[in-house]
Formats: C-alpha cells, sequence, structure tokens
C-alpha cells in the first residue's frame, strides 16, 4: 500500500519543515533512512536511562532540587530536538534516495510508538512526583501517559480505516514544549516547576490540562470526522462497524487490565515501583499498537485478542487478590523484563523478514545479493 500522510499543522508547516529542508541537506546520500530513524530512537533512550540513573523514583526534583545535574536537563534538550529531527527527515531522506519502503514505515511507527511513552516518562522527572507541597501524582502520571498513548492509538486506528495518517497537531507542539520544557529546567532549575505560575496554578497543572483538552477537544473528534467524511465519500477500507472497531479490542482491554492493577494493587504498586510500572504500560502498549500498524500496512485484520493480555490478566489476578503478597514488586520486575524482552524480539524479527521479504537491508542501502 503506497503510504499517505496529511500534516496541517501551522506550526510544522510554516516553521519546522523549513528547518527540517536544511538540515536535510547535510545529510550525506550514502546514509540509509532507518539508520536516521534508529540513531533518533537511542538518543531518547539513552536520554531516558540518563534521568532514571539521577533520578529513579520520580522524587530529586522535588525533594532536593540539583539532584539532577544542570547539564543532564540541557543534554535532555538536546536529544530531544535531535530525536525530532531525525524523526522527521527520515522520510523526506527515503524519498530523497528513493528507498521509501514499507519497511521503513513500519521502522518509523513502530519505534515512534515506543518513544511517545518514554518522552513521557522523562518528562516526569522535570516535574517530580507529588511530596504533598508541589509535584505530580503517580496517579495523575499513568492518566497522563494514558491519554498520550490513547492519541497515539487514534491516529493509527483512523489509518486502520481510512488509510490515510493524518499526522496529529499535539506531535510538532508536545516536542517544542519539551524542549522548551528541558532548557527551562536547565536555564533556572526545578524550582520554577514548584512555584505557582497563575492564580495558584503551577505549569504542570497547566501542561496536563492543556493536554487532555487537546486530545478531548481536539485530537478525538478530528478523528471521528476524518473517519466520517471518509464513510461519507464511501472510501472507509472496512465495511462492518465491528471490523472498524477491532483494533481498538486489545488496547481497551490491556488499559482496563493495568487500570485494574493500579487501583486495587494490596501494596499501591504503582507509588512504590512508578518507574518500572509505566515502563511496562509504555512497551506493553508499543507491541500492542505495533500489530494493528501492521494489520493496517498489510491490510489484514488484527486479532481480536493480543497475546500479551493473557499473561498480564493472570499477574493482575494473582496480584490483587493477594496471592503475590509481598511478592508484587518482584513480580512486576520480572515481567517488566520479560515484556521488553518480548518487544524487542519480536521486532527485530519483523524487521528481518521484511528485510528478507523485501530484499533491502535495514541499516544499508546496498541491495541484497539473491541467493
Amino acid at each position: 500500500s503506497q503510504y499517505s500522510a496529511v500534516d496541517t499543522n501551522p506550526l510544522s508547516v510554516y516553521i519546522m519543515q523549513p528547518i527540517w529542508n536544511k538540515i536535510i541537506k547535510i545529510v550525506p546520500l550514502w546514509i540509509a533512512p532507518n539508520l536516521l530513524t534508529f540513531s533518533g530512537f537511542v538518543m531518547i533512550l539513552f536520554n531516558y536511562f540518563l534521568i532514571s540513573f539521577y533520578d529513579w523514583d520520580y522524587t530529586a526534583s522535588g525533594t532536593s532540587p540539583g539532584l539532577v545535574p544542570t547539564w543532564v536537563w540541557l543534554f535532555s534538550a538536546f536529544t530531544t530536538f535531535c530525536a525530532y529531527a531525525l524523526d522527521s527527515i527520515d522520510g523526506k531522506h527515503a524519498r530523497r534516495t528513493q528507498s521509501s519502503t514499507p519497511l521503513g514505515e513500519l521502522f518509523d511507527h513502530g519505534l515512534d510508538s515506543w518513544a511517545t511513552s518514554i518522552f513521557v516518562l522523562s518528562f516526569f522527572s522535570v516535574c517530580s512526583r507529588d511530596n504533598g507541597k508541589t509535584g505530580v501524582s503517580v496517579y495523575t502520571m499513568y492518566i497522563y501517559l494514558s491519554i498520550v498513548l490513547f492519541n497515539f492509538m487514534c491516529s493509527h486506528w483512523e489509518k486502520y480505516n481510512t488509510g490515510v495518517l493524518f499526522l496529529p497537531w499535539g506531535y510538532d507542539i508536545s516536542q517544542v514544549v519539551l524542549i522548551a520544557a528541558y532548557l527551562l529546567t536547565g536555564t533556572v532549575g526545578v524550582e520554577v516547576w514548584q512555584k505557582p505560575l497563575l492564580f495558584g496554578y503551577y505549569i504542570t497543572d497547566v501542561l496536563v490540562i492543556l493536554l487532555i483538552g487537546f486530545s478531548l477537544f481536539l485530537s478525538f473528534p478530528q478523528t471521528l470526522y476524518n473517519i466520517h467524511r471518509a464513510h461519507l465519500k464511501k472510501t472507509l477500507k472496512n465495511d462492518s462497524l465491528y471490523e472498524g472497531l477491532l483494533p481498538l479490542v486489545s488496547p481497551l482491554l490491556l488499559f482496563i487490565l493495568l487500570t485494574v492493577w493500579v487501583v486495587l494493587s494490596p501494596s499501591n504498586i504503582l507509588a512504590k515501583q512508578p518507574r518500572l510500572f509505566l515502563w511496562m504500560v509504555g512497551v506493553a502498549f508499543s507491541n500492542v499498537i505495533c500489530k494493528v500498524i501492521i494489520c493496517q500496512m498489510s491490510s489484514t485484520r488484527p486479532e481480536l485478542f493480543h497475546w500479551f493480555l493473557f499473561p498480564l490478566a493472570l499477574v493482575v489476578y494473582a496480584a490483587i487478590s493477594g496471592l503475590l503478597g509481598r511478592m508484587e514488586e518482584a513480580v512486576l520486575g520480572v515481567f517488566t523484563t520479560l515484556v521488553t524482552a518480548a518487544h524487542v524480539h519480536y521486532g527485530i524479527c519483523v524487521g528481518r523478514q521484511l528485510s528478507e521479504h523485501l530484499n533491502i537491508y535495514i541499516f544499508s542501502l546496498k541491495k541484497r545479493v539473491q541467493e
């Protein structure tokens, strides 16, 4: 299927695109587009682990400002900008080198589906978790992450139904806000997040309100409108309502299971291990959404229940029924490790199969020699 995406965001069209068009000229023609995509993702990951090292439990900014060195915030701004740039030019570079492939599209969106949660988890270190005076509660973090992932899912669910990816406005705006937030933190210090901004509201409150507003009143209605328009024009990919809604079943069940665990956990697992739990949420979600992206690209039907829901349901049941007892944290750790390993393994397998099928290398523009 031919890849088609529509970007109508003024920030992107008038400000960012001209910048990317300048940057792309310095990229050598022998570099594979997937290498750009992957480099951006590695930078985000590296940055995430760097912040985690200084602030494992999201308390550093709230309890003793200065625990995270200034250079880390400035480095975060730098890596976020680089990742944003690389993610924006990889497609242009693919067209420039005439190497656009379904593998590239999947690679880009698949890594984006994982990067989305990592961006959010890194940002939480800036505002820190609730310490009674300032900060954001771990439950707010969980809801915030869920809304961002819901937004990401909506744009791909829309593409599954319409065949066109309408790039969400929130993406460019969120990247620019993230970079600005890191620069602000690096230059002024984390204290800036702990003083009320207007009418007793903190910057973090404003950002949460903006995000929820954006999602519920802009992104989601836009998705429904685009699907409705395709329905009127008779260009919908799926005839039945069941077929159209099918990709939403697994993500919704995933969210329900995770929320049940958060709310009913005997040891209050989210408060005990916010970083581990939220990382697991992001990875699980990315795996579910990758399946949808593959189905949408290959015009196949997604399965009703993603395999991952079964082990998760077992773990959640064991946790909330008290079966795990004091083992809950340890089981979360093992489960998170297994989920991450399964996701990486899945990505490598799909990449290898596609590169063999399309007779191309993932990170090189050289053609494979036919056996």
